[in-house]
């Protein structure tokens, strides 16, 4: 059975529940259209910083931010189009801003639909008019998120997209990772590096690139917490990036369209023309493991 409430909390706050699994979703569309909590038999599959969460003049730091219509940072937070220069800074703008809710349904799964369109603030920052429809679906041990950029310019609009989920991790080097990729770019020291399927976790920060990927399915085993989860991603989804820092108990796995500054090099750079869309889909999948 599916199930969806709201609970007036700091921000008006979605539950989307599956009863029968004890699964359940929390949505925030005020503040970035952001799913803060997924539960599967009352434990928690992300992590959250809540006291960052409360302060709206910080980032957040936890649950499933939204990346648009940049992934990462720019030199300066600057980039040029059309002969002028603008200014965005890092992940874009969707993450910060109020979604509305669109729809909603109980049927065959629990479904909320958001929905965040241009406006004055962001043309002066992204001089293009779009619209962004998502749909998060819980159902089971599953949780789908479904997005469609719509592009009302009348020029052809040049943007990158993805996710920036958190999860929680009490002994990263226990983790066990199955990424489709052989190398990958520390973003930090700018240098390439042969992946073994381990990660260093002495060192301050980790923050690497996997950008060319075999396939668009990756997992990541904890066997202290008896779980795996298995992301799915469209194939515009061109890049992973593992993200994590020492002494936080959590660790990112991003699906980009793009790498970093690619609004000024074109790299993997996304293209709508007027009128058109663009849908494409994350999936996250919850098994135990022995």
């Amino acid at each position: 059975m599916y199930a969806i409430s709201t609970d007036q909390r700091q921000y008006l706050t979605y539950i989307l529940q599956d009863t029968a699994q004890n699964a359940m979703v929390e949505v925030v569309p005020e503040r970035g259209g952001i799913i803060t909590r997924w539960q599967i038999a009352g434990q928690d599959i992300l992590y959250m910083d809540w006291e960052r969460f409360a302060d709206p003049d910080l980032s957040i730091r936890g649950g499933i931010p939204i990346l648009f219509p940049i992934c990462g940072n720019l030199p300066d937070n600057a980039y040029d189009c059309e002969g002028q220069t603008y200014r965005l800074k890092q992940h874009g703008f969707a993450r910060n801003l109020p979604w509305m809710v669109t729809a909603q349904q109980t049927e065959s799964d629990a479904s909320l639909s958001l929905q965040l369109t241009s406006n004055e603030h962001t043309l002066m920052v992204y001089p293009f008019e779009f619209a962004l429809d998502f749909t998060y679906r819980l159902q089971g041990n599953g949780l789908i998120l479904h997005q469609r950029y719509t592009n009302r310019s009348q020029a052809a609009m040049p943007f990158s997209i993805g996710f920036h989920p958190y999860f929680p991790v009490t002994d990263k080097p226990q983790l066990q990772f199955q990424i489709p990729a052989t190398e990958y770019q520390d973003q930090i020291t700018k240098t390439n590096h042969a992946f073994s399927g381990t990660f260093d976790f002495e060192v301050a920060e980790i923050d690497v690139a996997f950008a060319h990927l075999s396939s668009h399915v990756a997992s990541v085993t904890d066997p202290q917490r008896s779980h795996r989860l298995t992301f799915s991603f469209s194939p515009e989804f061109s890049t992973l990036v593992f993200w994590t820092v020492k002494g936080k108990d959590f660790y990112c796995l991003e699906p980009w369209s793009a790498p970093r500054n690619a609004l000024n090099t074109g790299d993997r750079l996304l293209h709508l023309e007027p009128g058109a869309s663009l849908e494409t889909e994350f999936k996250l999948m919850l098994e135990t493991v022995a």
